[in-house]
């Protein structure tokens, strides 16, 4: 069943806006990981998941002990992932490119441009 005209155009629309902030999204300022930091979170994670192994298999016998062995493990793992994910504070952005200047939209723009308008201006500030 072919779309009618009003879709038609309502999709056309979809379709062009979709494309205009597709590029805001990929152009968008993130910091870099470190290598260093991903290997060091990953065998904290390493270590955390023997220490839950072995936490998990001494608990049947000792009891506390396990338990405690086995909760260290697991926040071993939680810091490592975290270690791992969060960026050095020396890092510069991945994106060095500075940000694009936009012409004002027609007084006749859609709710959409200008909502967009207003969250530029925004995050660029006074």
């Amino acid at each position: 069943m072919p779309l009618s005209e009003q879709e038609q155009r309502l999709l056309d629309e979809m379709e062009r806006h979709l494309m205009s902030n597709d590029t805001d999204v990929v152009s968008a300022p993130s910091r870099a990981l470190s290598y260093r930091n991903i290997v060091l979170g990953s065998i904290l994670v390493l270590a955390g998941l023997g220490a839950l192994v072995v936490g998990v298999s001494i608990g049947f016998n000792t009891g506390f002990l396990g338990i405690a062995v086995g909760v260290l493990g697991f926040l071993l793992m939680v810091g490592g992932v975290i270690f791992a994910v969060t960026p050095t504070r020396g890092s510069a952005p991945l994106s060095k490119s500075a940000p694009r200047a936009r012409a004002p939209r027609a007084a006749g723009s859609s709710f959409m441009d200008r909502m967009n308008d207003r969250w530029d201006r925004r995050r660029e500030g006074p």
